[in-house]
């Protein structure tokens, strides 16, 4: 007999969603009316100028914002408040500085109760992949930039999510670790076949690690646009290709 195929889970659908905050006394539209559907195992980069509502578009997705009308949809079940399916990483690792790198990669586990036998086996899985294993004793005040962020990704990976939110991870790291930890996500991302949603202001970041890129506008009369990358994987950044989706990304930013 033929295993039943399990479904694919993590897919996500935004429809007509909208938020504002209130600054000065005066309603700030960040988001209006936005629709999308990210597929489930896919990885969405989410790109614009500052201020044009990406990590709104995270933490609403991650629940940690209400939206003002509109819903979020994962596989068909309406976003209310955070969810074990999802986990975030920002761009600074919020490591706790009195546990080893073991302990923070345990930590979510703990807090769920989790037998500690399958916690330790769990976050020492996650270290290892990360590339980690001969550090799990050390406490973050010993770890470079880098290496905090590889267990901040660690961490939320050993909670086993469907969706990995990623608000600019790389952000805070030199040019070289910034590379190097591109590398390191893209091929986490394959390993673990999880669907991706990352922030980024970096476009090469977004064209070296999406399957498409939403661009949001900074006028909110003007609508957002999905670019695909329809590049080969692993990516070349010197492929003429590589560097014409770079042109149309920043074409969407009003760059020539």
């Amino acid at each position: 007999m033929n295993a039943v195929p399990s479904i694919r889970r993590g897919k996500v659908t935004i429809r007509d969603l909208s938020k504002s905050f209130t600054l000065n006394g005066q309603r700030l539209k960040v988001l209006q009316n936005l629709s999308l559907e990210i597929r489930a195992g896919e990885a969405l980069a989410i790109v614009g100028p500052s201020g044009c509502g990406k990590t709104t578009l995270l933490r609403v997705l991650a629940g940690l914002e209400t939206p003002d009308s509109g819903s979020v949809l994962i596989d068909g079940h309406p976003v209310q408040g955070v969810g074990r399916e999802r986990s975030i990483i920002f761009q600074e690792p919020r490591l706790l500085p009195w546990l080893t790198v073991l302990g923070n990669v345990a930590f979510g586990l703990d807090l769920r109760g989790t037998p500690r036998p399958e916690t330790e086996a769990r976050a020492r899985h996650y270290i290892r992949l990360v590339g980690l294993a001969d550090f799990e004793h050390a406490y973050p005040r010993q770890l470079s930039g880098g290496m905090a962020q590889r267990v901040g990704i660690a961490r939320a990976l050993t909670v086993q999510p469907e969706i990995l939110l990623l608000d600019e991870p790389l952000g805070a790291l030199d040019a070289m670790t910034k590379l190097t930890m591109q590398e390191e996500i893209a091929r986490i991302w394959r390993e673990e076949n999880v669907t991706l949603i990352l922030v980024t202001h970096d476009l090469e970041e977004a064209i070296f690690l999406a399957d498409r890129a939403l661009v949001l506008p900074r006028e909110k009369n003007a609508a957002p646009h999905l670019i695909d990358v329809a590049l080969p994987r692993p990516r070349d950044r010197t492929d003429l290709r590589f560097v014409e989706l770079r042109r149309r990304l920043m074409a969407g930013f009003g760059i020539n």
